[in-house]
């Protein structure tokens, strides 16, 4: 492999690993909100979530240009401070966590609603407060829903391309992931060969991915059932 298809390789993981962690909070709040709490504007809520599954990814990539692009209404103040989206590798970012959040709301709200109630409530009357109810009993039981929606962003994220490419180009070494160094290779005669080897890399990675998803959620699943 040329350092070029190296520098896509460990730019897309960097991209993914860094996207995944960073919306995991989040993503578990949202969670909380849509499976346990009831309020005004909970149903928006739950669109604004779901929303970049239905959108075209491009559309997805243009709104985020237009909010976090240098002279988007929040970009525009962001680059005043230093912090800069558009055509930089944090840009990526953005784009890869706002595609992967709506899978890993998702896989965290179904592990919520699967646990009993009744067990936090008991927890609840013997003294524990709501977060420490959430820390010891809540947290443990919902682990292989966040493991495995944390796999499916971090999956999402590295095969994301229409919204990445449309917010921060395609710039080799800078904002060029694996799937935008794929799409390049296979715009130039004679590049077949060379995006095959970085499509076998792409599914390696996702099998590995999905692989250790199932060990730690079956290893977690036996610890709490224990």
């Amino acid at each position: 492999m040329t350092p070029e298809e190296w520098q896509a390789v460990l730019l897309s993981l960097r991209v993914a690993l860094v996207a995944t962690l960073v919306s995991l909070p989040f993503g578990i709040l949202a969670a909380m909100a849509l499976a346990r709490w009831r309020f005004p504007g909970r149903q928006i809520l739950n669109g604004l979530v779901h929303l970049p599954l239905i959108l075209p990814p491009v559309v997805t990539g243009y709104l985020l240009l237009l909010t976090f692009g240098r002279r988007g209404t929040v970009g525009q103040w962001l680059a005043e401070t230093g912090i800069v989206f558009a055509f930089n590798w944090t840009g990526a970012v953005l784009a890869a966590a706002v595609m992967a959040f709506p899978l890993l709301v998702r896989a965290i709200r179904l592990s919520l609603e699967a646990v009993d109630p009744g067990l936090e409530a008991a927890a609840g009357t013997l003294g524990a407060s709501p977060l420490w109810v959430f820390a010891t009993v809540t947290l443990p039981m919902i682990l292989p829903g966040i493991i495995a929606g944390a796999v499916l962003a971090f999956a999402k994220a590295m095969g994301e391309f229409g919204a990445t490419i449309t917010f921060v180009a395609n710039i080799p070494g800078h904002t060029q992931t694996l799937p935008s160094a794929i799409y390049a290779l296979l715009q130039v005669p004679g590049g077949e060969e060379r995006a095959m080897r970085l499509v076998a890399i792409a599914i390696a990675v996702a099998m590995s991915a999905l692989l250790l998803s199932e060990w730690l959620s079956r290893a977690i699943a036996r610890r709490v059932a224990s």
